[in-house]
């Protein structure tokens, strides 16, 4: 149990890595293109169309990739923030309610994300965006709306990691 744990610890590392340089290039095209937007308003007098889209987007991605990294972090909000110290016993039951919670928030977001009604999966958030254009980059919603499901991956990867890591570290104590 203890090697599963390591391994799931180590992805769950690894992935939050690379969430937070994802969520810091983020920020910072988002940053560039709201900074160029206003100079290109108020000095050149001509601002380009494409800007706050792609601002927009920016702000999508590095808020969903930084929710990522808060959560495997334990920054995010909590209930009862000392219920993430307890071991034991007690550490596995808080760790299965926390479980518990994210799992109901996570998996429909990331089934919705793949399949629509009757489980088809040609109606599924990402299909439907495949579809469709951003109206000033002309690039695929699909580019965008990823994020969602990625995220949420990255997620439930995190929590995964936790459930085992709870359930080795019992095991040790006995």
């Amino acid at each position: 149990m203890r090697a599963i744990s390591n391994t799931l610890n180590r992805l769950s590392w690894g992935l939050n890595r690379v969430a937070v340089i994802g969520a810091a290039l983020a920020v910072a095209v988002m940053l560039a293109a709201a900074g160029w937007q206003v100079i290109a308003r108020y000095l050149l007098h001509q601002p380009p169309v494409w800007t706050e889209e792609l601002a927009r987007f920016s702000m999508v991605w590095g808020g969903l990739l930084g929710a990522s990294c808060a959560y495997r972090y334990r920054l995010d909000p909590t209930l009862f923030p000392n219920a993430l110290k307890a071991h034991g016993a007690k550490g596995l039951a808080f760790t299965l309610a926390r479980t518990f919670g994210v799992m109901c928030f996570i998996l429909p977001i990331l089934w919705f994300s793949f399949f629509g009604p009757n489980t088809n999966p040609a109606r599924g958030y990402i299909a439907r965006l495949a579809g469709r254009q951003t109206e000033t980059m002309d690039l695929p919603m699909v580019v965008f709306g990823i994020a969602i499901p990625i995220a949420f991956t990255i997620i439930l990867i995190h929590v995964l990691a936790d459930l085992v890591n709870a359930i080795a570290d019992l095991r040790t104590a006995k």
